[in-house]
């Protein structure tokens, strides 16, 4: 898969607000309820990952913070699956 450039990148993060980009990937961090919110999302995010076959970087951390990033590690960069799994993440976020 072809990685984007610049221009495309921009144009893809104002479809999926919230996420940023820093360096190669795009990343965006959550503050849930608690630390079981933070989990159950962690666990939604896998299943929809695993169905997409692309996987991103999740971190927990502070007890009911989440971060998420996207990258395309096989292209080297950022491409359209990583802005599609994107929008499926945020439609999970509570």
């Amino acid at each position: 898969m072809e990685t984007l450039d610049d221009q495309r990148i921009e144009a893809h993060l104002t479809g999926v607000p919230g996420w940023a980009r820093d360096g190669q990937t795009i990343a965006r961090e959550l503050e849930l309820a608690d630390f079981a919110a933070a989990i159950a999302l962690v666990d939604a995010v896998a299943v929809a990952a695993e169905s997409a076959n692309h996987h991103p970087d999740i971190m927990v951390f502070g007890w009911n913070h989440v971060r998420l990033t996207l990258s395309t590690h096989s292209a080297g960069g950022l491409t359209p699956a990583d802005f599609a799994l994107a929008a499926q993440i945020d439609a999970l976020i509570p």
